[in-house]
């Protein structure tokens, strides 16, 4: 079944797994789908079309699941949102590759509620991202304790491209070792 939806998020640094998992349990949210191991392959052009557009094309694998998106273009304000269109796929090998990123990502919702939270560890650093109306996502952040200049709206391959400008590195996949 596919999914079309606007998608409003942020994304908050947490300094630590064990520290995030704390945040979350200590406004009420509990996991709603365990950790789960995530790869995500980005295609694009040659000339990097779609990137220069603020769009992307992903195939994630998260477990058993495959899932192709399209996100379109963000409208950044205090929010990301944008379109998002999801299909699920039978066959992930078949694509090219372009840019592939891991992480674990582990679901969570409050009893009652209609936002998401998700902690996502990555090679580079772990986030918490928070999914939802505006108000929620501000009501939640500050009963975490972030502020809204902690919101980060920028895409994993963004962050990725800026923490390996930071370490001097060479940009390929944002993998584990």
């Amino acid at each position: 079944m596919h999914r079309n939806t606007t998608e409003t998020e942020i994304k908050l640094a947490a300094p630590d797994v064990r520290t995030a998992r704390k945040l979350l349990r200590g406004v009420g949210f509990l996991v709603s789908r365990r950790r789960v191991f995530e790869s995500n392959v980005i295609y694009d052009t040659p000339a990097l079309t779609l990137r220069n557009a603020s769009t992307l094309l992903r195939l994630r694998q998260a477990g058993r699941l495959t899932t192709v998106t399209y996100k379109g273009v963000p409208s950044v304000a205090r929010h990301k949102s944008r379109e998002e269109l999801e299909l699920p796929v039978e066959n992930a090998t078949t694509m090219g590759t372009i840019f592939r990123y891991e992480k674990y990502r582990t679901e969570y919702r409050l009893p009652r509620g209609a936002g998401m939270a998700t902690l996502d560890e990555t090679p580079i650093g772990n986030y918490l991202e928070l999914e939802g109306s505006p108000t929620w996502i501000d009501r939640m952040a500050r009963r975490m304790g972030f502020r809204e200049q902690d919101y980060i709206t920028a895409s994993y391959a963004r962050l990725y491209l800026d923490w390996c400008a930071q370490k001097r590195v060479t940009p390929s996949n944002m993998v584990f070792a």
